[in-house]
């Protein structure tokens, strides 16, 4: 799993969905909704999902998980704005029981629906209520389970917190969630489980996009050394995935400027000392230290050549997206990205954008394109606007109300831009002195 990238100086290409499809059966309540074959999409869309709702209802495991599939299908390729508006809590509640009770694949598809309900909503109460309501059964779903499920889980908590994280709380209450799936706390009855490389890869590139939202981080040091340490870490491991994610999660790091925010705090001290006790001397030396050996690490991966077996196109990508982050780190430069969408074009030009499009467009799959075209939420997040308007039939229309919610100003996604914007502009007028230059001797 992860973010597997294109290389990033290419428009990256759209995936295709090639999720099977779900034929239709007998006429039995238990297996009428069996609705997403291709032969029944001449039937109501509404139809469809109620069924499919209705189903979730069912006590045989096998229905309930061919009903989120169709639902998955509904919800992935069109934007199904008044069911979803009609039939929000119900949705939401099913889901939930799913996860609580469900088989790994019905955890798993559950999770995806409830990341897509958050995506059709937009920010709003609904997509709050969507993340208050869900977070205690996918922080139990996490710490047990398959390595399938819990990739799912991971990811439909990125989502959920990217769109229904009103404040800074809530938004660390799901980091940390996410970060104890890999460094669990230990205490009495809790074992540390060694996770694999797909599991550590969702985590980090999940932590990673709810970080992009983060404006305002109570600086902790203890914690975010121990952070990067391990993302630092990560980077000595054998699978690609798992190094990319990191080297990435680390780019986002630098850029929001979390080490140079401790430098700070360290030079300003009043009383000798860090948050931890220590000398603001050794620390300032500590975080340099740091720098160096991260990008000495950087370099490596950059030049690495294949080994016996190495997939040339793993080996290409892994090198494309360690010069990017050794060029930022070196020169302050952020790889530029630009994509076609239905003839117009989608533009990425800090880590901030490029970590959010490459999440979303992985969640989204084939739905993708559907969505950036007709989604407002997606047109605030990356500052698209389609030239040209798709017109949306009576079953699409969106709701004054909805507008609001969509457009609001005060949305933790434009504030999330403008201040990513702002420190754009920070890096450009600091080039020419070096200001995000990874160098020992600082």
């Amino acid at each position: 799993m992860g973010r597997r990238k294109t290389q990033r100086k290419n428009s990256p290409t759209v995936d295709s969905d090639d999720d099977s499809s779900v034929s239709s059966s007998s006429t039995m309540r238990s297996d009428r909704m069996s609705v997403v074959g291709i032969e029944d999409f001449h039937f109501d869309k509404d139809t469809l999902l109620d069924q499919a709702l209705d189903a979730l209802y069912e006590k045989r495991g096998s229905t309930r998980e061919k009903a989120l599939a169709s639902i998955v299908e509904n919800l992935g390729n069109n934007l199904q704005y008044q069911f979803v508006e009609k039939k929000f809590a119900t949705l939401l509640h099913q889901c939930l029981n799913c996860i609580k009770k469900g088989s790994s694949k019905e955890i798993s598809l559950a999770s995806h629906v409830i990341g897509l309900l958050a995506l059709t909503v937009g920010e709003g109460d609904n997509a709050r209520e969507i993340l208050s309501e869900s977070i205690p059964s996918i922080s139990q779903a996490l710490k047990s389970g398959s390595e399938s499920s819990k990739i799912s889980l991971l990811e439909c908590l990125a989502i959920i917190t990217f769109v229904g994280g009103n404040d800074i709380e809530e938004i660390e209450r799901s980091l940390q969630l996410m970060w104890q799936v890999v460094i669990p706390k230990l205490g009495q009855n809790v074992v540390a489980v060694r996770q694999s490389a797909a599991i550590i890869t969702a985590m980090v590139s999940s932590w990673s996009f709810v970080l992009t939202t983060m404006d305002g981080l109570k600086l902790n040091s203890k914690d975010w050394q121990e952070s990067i340490s391990f993302l630092s870490s990560l980077l000595d491991k054998d699978d690609r995935a798992v190094r990319i994610a990191a080297g990435e999660a680390l780019a986002l790091i630098f850029e929001i400027g979390i080490l140079e925010k401790f430098s700070a705090e360290t030079k300003g001290s009043t009383d000798g000392s860090t948050l931890e006790g220590s000398k603001p001397r050794e620390w300032f030396i500590h975080i340099q230290g740091l720098k160096g050996k991260i990008l000495n690490q950087v370099k490596n991966l950059s030049m690495e050549a294949g080994g016996k077996g190495s997939a040339k196109k793993d080996l290409n990508s892994q090198r494309n997206t360690f010069r990017d982050i050794l060029e930022f780190f070196e020169y302050g430069y952020c790889p530029e990205t630009s994509m076609k969408i239905g003839g117009d074009l989608l533009q990425t030009s800090t880590w901030t954008q490029l970590i959010q499009l490459n999440f979303v467009k992985h969640f989204l799959g084939g739905g993708f394109v559907k969505h950036m075209q007709e989604n407002e939420f997606l047109h605030d997040v990356f500052g698209f606007t389609p030239k040209k308007k798709f017109p949306l039939d009576s079953e699409h229309r969106i709701s004054t109300a909805e507008k609001r919610m969509f457009k609001s100003p005060n949305s933790i996604v434009n504030k999330a831009r403008t201040q990513h914007l702002n420190k754009q502009r920070m890096l450009v007028e600091g080039r020419n002195i070096g200001h995000y230059a990874v160098n020992v001797g600082e």
